[in-house]
């Protein structure tokens, strides 16, 4: 089924799910018990929109969301969307400096933020003539909150919603999803309404997602594993979406107990606490179902282990990049499970993907490459950012991952290194030469790199070498550093040495620093 051209929009998708799955359970706020039948989610997006409107919010105009997964979060999207806006969801772990530039890059003079989530002051990190409406938690004088927002929009008839909606094509663009660069800057991946239900609407029916199944989404919002592989498949599919804010490990097995949690994705550090928990037999877990760990590279043993261990019953592996619209492969339900565990799948449907050597010829089976892909999920671009999207997206419409794989004899596709230096901490893609680039601005820092050092809980964190010009230490840098950056960005290991090594085209040989760390 071509999702996208039977809803044609996101919003169009939500409204035509409020007529076939009508009064089941689409929705759960787990931490004060209300709950959204598919009609009444349908009715909250019209209601936002309304609102959207009597804001001032027009087609076209980006509009972004800084908050952890609850309901508000999903109701706020489909209300900029269902306005004709574009989305730009923003990192809740971003610093103001962060965030400022996102903001900046991407035109948005809204955010609809919270208030109250782990001591974090979004609103007071805003910068100069960019507005905030607080969409959850308590609200001081002269803030707009969710309330009062929607009363704006109480002026504003329903059919002018409709009509704003009956007008969004599969072309129009959906959001714009931030992703961290090898160049240290945030390039915003543009992407549109029909890629991402034609994507995931296939994705989720490959998941084996089904009308009743209950999914604790615990990927955050603002990646697209937990918005558009998380509420909106969910939406699509009939399934009931039960956001988690933040994973505790004690509130997850709970909360799949209770709930009857049949569907559970996330990093490969999600499954791995919840099996060393000492009391996970106190739980009846028998309810879960279906898997996939998100990563480049899942162990295979943990992949095993998720069965034999949680019971699930459908276990699998996928990839893609946000440039993809985070699809590019997966394996299916049936697939051997040494296929499974030892790739990350099959090209989707409808896409062309290939491993390549550096001169673009594709190469055969066994022989490593970089994986390119071409297909409807491949972005329209970087968002004003023309010079970057031709070195990401050449003249034949070829994306250039800048991961390497390669195929199997039955064309299982295998990563088998990273793109570029590119590690993942607890789920999240960090990139070196941003932090790099942050780490460079200290007065005492002289000359910087950073790779990814393995971490048994984390997967990887991040070390620096450092160069110093003046007095400083391992913890004043950090320290520094924390106050800037997301956390899971922020070094964990710095080393001070006399020089960087480097090659004869001074770039650092980060191989070598990789050998000093082992050592």
């Amino acid at each position: 089924m071509r999702h996208d051209l039977e809803f044609r929009s996101i919003p169009g998708m939500v409204r035509a799910s409020a007529g076939r799955f009508g009064e089941a359970e689409a929705l759960a706020d787990l931490d004060d018990g209300r709950r959204w039948s598919f009609t009444e989610v349908a009715a909250e997006m019209v209601r936002t929109a309304r609102a959207m409107i009597a804001l001032g919010v027009r087609p076209g105009d980006r509009v972004a969301l800084w908050g952890p997964n609850c309901p508000e979060w999903i109701f706020t999207a489909l209300g900029i969307q269902a306005a004709g806006g574009v989305l730009v969801p923003l990192n809740t772990r971003f610093k103001a400096e962060e965030a400022g530039y996102i903001l900046r890059k991407s035109g948005a003079r809204t955010v609809f933020t919270v208030t109250g989530f782990l001591g974090t002051d979004y609103l007071g990190m805003l910068p100069d003539g960019v507005r905030g409406v607080v969409m959850r938690g308590e609200v001081e004088e002269g803030v707009l909150g969710r309330e009062e927002f929607l009363a704006l929009g109480e002026g504003v008839e329903e059919g002018a919603v409709h009509r704003l909606i009956d007008g969004i094509g599969p072309e129009d663009v959906s959001d714009i999803m931030f992703t961290s660069g090898t160049t240290g800057s945030p390039k915003g991946v543009v992407l549109g309404h029909g890629q991402s239900l034609r994507a995931f609407g296939w994705l989720s029916g490959v998941f084996t997602f089904t009308p009743g199944d209950r999914y604790l989404i615990i990927p955050p919002f603002f990646h697209t594993f937990g918005y558009k592989a998380g509420w909106m498949a969910c939406l699509m599919q009939g399934v009931t979406a039960l956001p988690q804010e933040t994973f505790d490990v004690d509130q997850v097995l709970e909360r799949i107990a209770r709930e009857k949690v049949s569907i559970l994705l996330g990093p490969p550090t999600l499954f791995e606490d919840l099996m060393r928990h000492p009391r996970r037999a106190e739980y009846d877990l028998s309810s879960l179902r279906a898997t996939v760990p998100s990563a480049t590279t899942v162990p295979a043993e943990l992949v095993r282990r998720l069965g034999s261990e949680l019971g699930f019953e459908v276990v699998l592996t996928a990839y893609g990049l946000t440039e993809s619209t985070s699809l590019v492969t997966s394996s299916r339900a049936g697939d051997d499970v040494e296929d499974i565990v030892n790739s990350v799948g099959v090209p989707a449907d409808g896409l062309e993907v290939v491993v390549a050597s550096p001169d673009g010829v594709a190469l055969p089976p066994g022989e490593e490459g970089e994986v390119l892909v071409r297909g409807y999920t491949v972005m329209r671009g970087y968002w004003e950012d023309p010079e970057e999207t031709a070195k990401a997206i050449d003249a034949d419409g070829w994306l250039h991952t800048g991961d390497v794989g390669r195929f199997n004899e039955r064309g299982f596709l295998s990563i088998v290194d990273r793109k570029k230096d590119m590690f993942i901490c607890g789920g999240f893609n960090a990139y070196p030469a941003e932090i790099e680039k942050l780490l460079g601005t200290h007065p005492a820092v002289a000359d910087v790199a950073v790779i990814g050092m393995p971490d048994e809980r984390m997967g990887e964190v991040a070390a620096a070498f450092v160069v110093r010009s003046g007095a400083l230490t391992e913890k004043e840098l950090v320290a520094w550093a924390r106050e800037r950056i997301a956390n899971f960005k922020v070094p964990r290991r710095v080393e001070f040495v006399d020089a960087l090594p480097r090659n004869a085209s001074m770039k650092v040989e980060k191989g070598k620093l990789r050998a000093l760390l082992a050592e």
